[in-house]
C-alpha cells in the first residue's frame, strides 16, 4: 500500500475523524477525566511492528476508541489539575492545517507568510505586555525551552564571548536567582547551559509565597563577596503549585541596582495581560528584559506552544545565529531567518493556532475567560473558607486554590496523610481530578480552574466530594484514637 489516498478516501477519512473529534468535544462538559482506579492499566504495549498495513478506517476507529475510552482527559470540564486546558476548536483546526501544509519555519524563503504570522503574533503579545519599543521573540515547544532561551540571552548579554568560547572563558562562576517555588525547568536549563544546577540560587519566599526581595538582595551580595558572578534573576508570574506572583516591581529594582537581567517566567500567569481588569496582578512586568508565556496553559492552546519574548531583539541572533551554505536566502529580506533566533532549527508553525483563535474570537474573549476563571476560583475559595473540615493553605491569587484538611494541632505527616487520602478518594472514580503537592514545604490539596467549560455546578460537585472525603477522613482519625 502506498502512502497516498485518492480524493474520495481522503475526504472519507477526514470526515470520519472530524466526526470523532466533534463527538469528543460534545462530551467534554460531562466527561469523566479517566477510568475508575480498578480499570486503569499502565502496562507497556507489546505488539510487534506490522509488516503489512490494515484498512485505514479500521485503524482510525481503533485508535480513537482506545484514546477516548481509555485515556486521561485533561480537556474535560471536571479536570482541576495542572495547567492543561481545553483547547479552542479553532486551534485544533489550525493544528490540522499546519500538519497538512507542513511549513518549515527555519527560513523565510520557505515560510514567508508563516514567518510573518509568527512575528505578528509575537508583536501582539509584546504590545499587551506594555512594551512600546521593538519586541523580539520566538515560539517554542513550551516554557522549558522558552526559559532556556531567555537564560541563554542573559548569558550572551553579560558574557558575549561565552557563545563562542564557552562558559569556561568567563573566568568565574555565573549564578542566577529564582524563588524556592519557581519551576524546575530552571534547574534543567542551568545544567544544559553548562552552568551547573548549583548555579541556580533558590531564594526563600514570604507569607504570600512570593520571592523575598530582601533575601534576594542578601543572596546577591553574598555571592559577590564570594567571587561569584550574578547575571540574572528569574521572577515567577504564576507558580505551578499555588499561582503566586512575585513582586515584579521590587525585584526589578534589585536587578537595576546590580545590573542584572530580569526574566519573568510567566508561562501560566502572564496570560493575565489579556485582561484589562486584572492586569494589575502583573504590575511591573513591562520592566522585564525577557518573558516566557505558554499559550498551551491559560490561553487554551493544544500542546505545544510556548513563547519567549524580549526587549533586546538584537541579542537573539548573537545568541542563536549561525551560518550555513545550504539554507535558502531571500535577497533584500527585512526579517531574520528563524533558525538564527531560536534554539530550534527545523520547527513547526506553533503560532497559527493562537493567531487563528485571536482572529476568530478576539482578545476580549480571553479577557472574559480570565475574568470568569478568577471569579470561579474566588468563589470556590470562599466555600473552603466557610467549611468546618477544610481550610485554605495559601493565598489565592490566580485560579489555583490550595487547601488542606483542617487538623488542629496535627503534625506535618498527619496533615499530609489526610490530604493524600482526600485526593485518592476524590480521584478514585475517575470522574474528576485534583492533585497533591507542597507549597513552601507544606502539604496541600491543589485544584485549579483551567477549562473554559468549567462552571459553578462543576465546582459545587467538586467541593461536595472534597468536603465529604475530608469529613470521612476526620471521622476515621477520631475513631482510631
Amino acid at each position: 500500500m502506498g502512502f497516498d489516498f485518492d480524493a474520495k478516501q481522503r475526504r472519507k477519512l477526514g470526515y470520519r475523524l472530524i466526526d470523532r473529534i466533534n463527538d469528543y468535544f460534545t462530551s467534554l462538559p460531562t466527561r469523566n477525566v479517566q477510568l475508575p482506579l480498578e480499570e486503569r492499566s499502565f502496562g507497556q504495549l507489546t505488539d510487534r511492528m506490522p509488516d503489512e498495513g490494515s484498512d485505514p478506517e479500521d485503524v482510525l476507529d481503533d485508535i480513537c476508541h482506545e484514546l477516548v475510552d481509555k485515556g486521561f482527559h485533561v480537556p474535560s470540564a471536571n479536570y482541576f489539575g495542572l495547567m492543561n486546558p481545553t483547547p479552542t476548536y479553532m486551534a485544533v483546526l489550525g493544528e490540522a492545517l499546519v500538519a497538512a501544509l507542513n511549513p518549515q519555519l527555519a527560513t523565510q524563503a520557505r515560510s514567508q507568510l508563516a514567518s510573518k504570522i509568527e512575528n505578528e503574533t509575537v508583536r501582539w503579545l509584546g504590545e499587551r505586555v506594555g512594551w512600546k519599543h521593538t519586541v523580539g521573540g520566538t515560539f517554542t515547544s513550551g516554557g522549558n525551552e522558552a526559559n532556556l532561551s531567555a537564560l541563554a540571552l542573559a548569558l550572551c548579554q553579560h558574557f558575549p564571548d561565552a557563545v563562542e568560547e564557552g562558559v569556561a572563558s568567563i573566568g568565574g562562576q555565573p549564578v542566577f536567582y529564582a524563588s524556592a517555588e519557581s519551576h524546575h525547568s530552571l534547574d534543567k536549563s542551568a545544567g544544559l547551559l553548562g552552568l551547573g544546577r548549583k548555579a541556580l540560587r533558590r531564594v526563600a519566599v514570604n507569607s504570600r509565597i512570593e520571592m523575598d526581595a530582601a533575601k534576594l538582595e542578601t543572596a546577591i551580595k553574598a555571592d559577590l563577596a564570594a567571587g561569584k558572578i550574578p547575571f540574572c534573576v528569574v521572577a515567577t508570574a504564576g507558580t505551578t503549585n499555588s499561582g503566586a506572583i512575585d513582586d515584579l516591581e521590587a525585584i526589578s529594582e534589585v536587578c537595576r541596582k546590580h545590573k542584572l537581567w530580569l526574566h519573568v517566567d510567566g508561562a501560566y500567569g502572564a496570560a493575565a495581560i489579556f485582561s484589562d481588569r486584572h492586569r494589575s496582578l502583573l504590575k511591573g512586568i513591562e520592566r522585564a528584559d525577557s518573558l516566557t508565556i505558554d499559550p498551551h496553559k491559560w490561553l487554551a492552546m493544544p500542546f505545544a506552544a510556548g513563547v519567549m519574548l524580549t526587549t533586546h531583539p538584537e541579542l537573539l541572533e548573537e545568541t542563536f545565529g549561525t551560518h550555513t551554505p545550504y539554507m535558502p536566502k531571500v535577497p533584500g529580506a527585512t526579517m531574520t531567518d528563524n533558525f538564527k533566533v531560536s534554539a530550534q532549527w527545523s520547527r513547526r508553525m506553533n503560532s497559527l493556532k493562537l493567531y487563528l483563535t485571536l482572529r476568530t474570537h478576539g482578545r476580549k474573549a480571553y479577557e472574559a475567560l480570565i475574568d470568569r476563571q478568577l471569579e470561579l476560583a474566588r468563589w470556590f475559595a470562599g466555600l473552603v473558607g466557610k467549611s468546618d473540615v477544610l481550610e485554605l493553605a495559601a493565598p489565592q491569587k490566580l485560579p489555583i486554590v490550595n487547601l488542606r484538611v483542617k487538623l488542629k494541632g496535627a503534625d506535618a505527616d498527619d496533615i499530609h496523610s489526610a490530604n493524600a487520602a482526600v485526593v485518592e478518594a476524590v480521584t478514585r472514580s475517575g470522574e474528576r481530578w485534583i492533585s497533591l503537592t507542597k507549597v513552601n514545604g507544606h502539604s496541600v490539596i491543589r485544584m485549579m480552574v483551567i477549562s473554559y467549560l468549567t462552571e459553578e455546578h462543576h465546582l459545587e460537585a467538586l467541593f461536595s466530594a472534597v468536603e465529604g472525603a475530608a469529613r470521612e477522613q476526620l471521622s476515621r482519625l477520631a475513631a482510631a484514637r
